[in-house]
């Protein structure tokens, strides 16, 4: 889905594609010789689902199969454990065509998938993720457009929602039957904070936080989709694709959540009467039914117009820990794209987040940075660059960034040390 997206001219910044992108397929075996340099314990990855089933169904790719065993048997070879991600925002172009997550199908296909993952790996693979970023998957790709397949519908981005949450029941079952240990998802909940009391204000942060948060771990709770959220969105969608008995699988117990956090968003309300400008209106897009507000981060930012805010992380794991107790937690991604002190005094303040949240007794079990290379952003291409270690475009050389060798000494000396 997504290489058919990035053929679409316009679709990505630079105009940039996956082949070659950082070239991680050929060169397997450098880049993990730099997570074992680096001393990392894990390693969080996706698989492709495109890649080792192009279906969507029916038969595995044996040349997809095989990467994935290799890159989890050089992970476990370095004393690395691997923690893989069914879905990572690509479907197969088939099940994609033919309607892809505003489908019931494709739930019932993922779950197929995971069952062959697990069966496959699950030897190996001691963490799973079934979902990573559903709201990005949902409303960026059905809502606002800019992320694949580029729909602009409001209806289909609460259903693709629903939907991706389905699948992530049916995955989790498909795991356990397969015994797979230690399964979960991940999510990119986000503080919605109101900046002043009014009327306006107040509604919008509510709708914000009910979209981006509160379906997800209303679902995952079992609560299933609030009064308010479907009375918010009856203008454009009946939710006659909810049915009663999904949500048993949908809220069956998970393992752990992972949380990937880069910012938050500052919301203030505007009058009706007044007229949103192209940033306010792309910025709502991905909020279907918000009143109209405005959304304008605080300096300082990072080179993706994100608000460098710690405090956030440690707000965003006791949502999580008040949500879902007892469900231990990992930060699954958190980075800047930003220049290099930048990035290495970014990594430390949220560091410094997580564990002040650990000390406050939230069960937060362990820290993923993002990300090992550079790599195509999605919609941004190579515009925009997080990883610690620096690739060139051209040659395919990599260069640990300053930020990679401080993240190495915090990691042998188990102690966060100032840049």
């Amino acid at each position: 889905m997504w290489d058919d997206f990035a053929a679409v001219p316009g679709r990505i910044k630079d105009g940039t594609t996956a082949d070659p992108a950082c070239d991680h397929v050929h060169r397997l075996d450098a880049d993990l010789d730099l997570l074992s340099w680096l001393g990392v314990d894990a390693y969080r990855f996706s698989i492709s689902w495109p890649r080792v089933q192009p279906g969507g169904s029916g038969p595995l790719s044996s040349t997809g199969m095989d990467f994935y065993s290799r890159l989890i048997d050089g992970l476990l070879a370095r004393g690395i454990h691997p923690v893989a991600t069914l879905y990572h925002w690509d479907l197969p172009s088939e099940l994609n065509d033919a309607g892809g997550w505003l489908t019931r199908d494709t739930a019932d296909r993922f779950g197929d998938y995971a069952g062959f993952m697990a069966q496959a790996f699950g030897d190996r693979v001691q963490r799973w993720a079934t979902l990573n970023e559903p709201w990005v998957s949902a409303y960026l790709g059905y809502a606002a457009g800019i992320h694949a397949p580029g729909v602009t519908d409001p209806a289909s981005s609460v259903a693709a929602a629903y939907y991706l949450m389905l699948g992530h029941g049916r995955a989790l079952a498909q795991l356990r039957s397969h015994t797979a240990d230690n399964c979960g998802i991940v999510l990119n909940l986000i503080p919605a904070i109101a900046q002043d009391t009014r009327a306006s204000t107040m509604a919008a942060t509510e709708h914000i936080d009910s979209l981006h948060n509160r379906f997800f771990l209303d679902l995952l709770a079992g609560r299933g989709v609030s009064h308010q959220l479907r009375s918010a969105c009856a203008s454009f969608t009946d939710f006659a694709f909810l049915r009663d008995d999904d949500l048993t699988a949908i809220s069956a117990t998970i393992d752990w959540i992972g949380e990937n956090y880069y910012t938050i968003t500052r919301v203030s309300g505007v009058d009706s009467d007044v007229d949103l400008n192209a940033h306010d209106r792309a910025a709502l897009a991905a909020y279907p039914a918000t009143p109209a507000a405005r959304m304008v981060p605080r300096e300082p930012i990072t080179d993706m117009g994100w608000e460098i805010y710690p405090q956030g992380l440690t707000d965003v794991l006791h949502m999580i820990d008040q949500s879902l107790p007892g469900i231990p937690i990992w930060v699954t991604e958190n980075g800047a794209a930003a220049p290099d002190p930048q990035r290495l005094a970014y990594l430390r303040d949220h560091l410094h987040a997580v564990l002040n949240a650990h000390d406050e007794g939230v069960d937060v079990r362990g820290y993923f940075a993002w990300s090992l290379l550079d790599n195509i952003e999605w919609a941004e291409g190579m515009t925009k660059q997080f990883g610690i270690v620096a690739v060139d475009p051209q040659t395919q050389q990599r260069s640990p960034k300053a930020s990679a060798h401080w993240y190495r000494k915090v990691i042998a000396d188990r102690s966060l040390i100032n840049p």
